[in-house]
């Protein structure tokens, strides 16, 4: 598959237009979780942000994990998931791969976005296999991302266009193309375990 079909599957999730019912919903749902998780930055800065990071990304992960392969709308039930599936584990993969990038950042600039990108993976890992642990949940998102992060950083790039069209309508406009790259992220983490390979990076 190529970006242009990531992306075309994940419009198509999304209902095909950006005021459809499912776009709408992802756009609810993405903004939820960016206020609570500022809500509690600010609140508590820092370790309130660490203590709902992990549980809000693994309910946006999950969510549109759900559909890419169910077809099934966005759920708002699936909010606090990430509290009640296992909160301990979404805290410890938080706290420690925050920590593991932080640390690789101390290298240099590169390394860090390296290994940002080596467990990009790490919640829809999680939503797949609730039985692992935070090591594994790394470890595995590491493995599939091995000769994915440049394609993956590419992936990235391709939606800048839409976040200045996005910012140009008063910053209300990047809800939409949150929405519209995470429909697309779970797309692509689709394709990662279909057992395709490129060359390691």
């Amino acid at each position: 598959m190529t970006r242009s079909e990531w992306k075309a599957a994940a419009r198509a999730r999304l209902g095909g237009g950006i005021f459809k019912d499912q776009w709408l919903m992802g756009v609810v749902f993405c903004l939820v979780v960016s206020a609570i998780v500022g809500a509690a930055g600010s609140i508590l800065p820092g370790v309130g942000a660490l203590v709902v990071t992990g549980p809000m990304l693994y309910a946006q992960k999950y969510a549109f994990l759900a559909q890419a392969r169910e077809g099934r709308g966005i759920d708002l039930n699936d909010l606090f998931r990430g509290f009640r599936d296992d909160f301990g584990g979404m805290l410890l993969i938080s706290l420690l791969s925050g920590l593991f990038i932080f640390l690789w950042s101390l290298l240099l600039f590169i390394p860090g976005i390296v290994k940002a990108y080596a467990y990009s993976m790490v919640y829809y890992v999680k939503a797949d296999h609730p039985e692992y642990g935070w090591r594994e949940c790394l470890d595995e998102s590491q493995r599939l991302m091995t000769g994915h992060k440049w394609e993956k950083f590419v992936l990235d790039l391709s939606f800048i266009g839409w976040g200045i069209v996005g910012s140009l309508c008063l910053g209300v406009g990047t809800l939409w193309v949150m929405t519209y790259m995470a429909a697309t992220e779970a797309q692509y983490y689709e394709y990662l375990t279909s057992g395709r390979t490129s060359p390691e990076f």
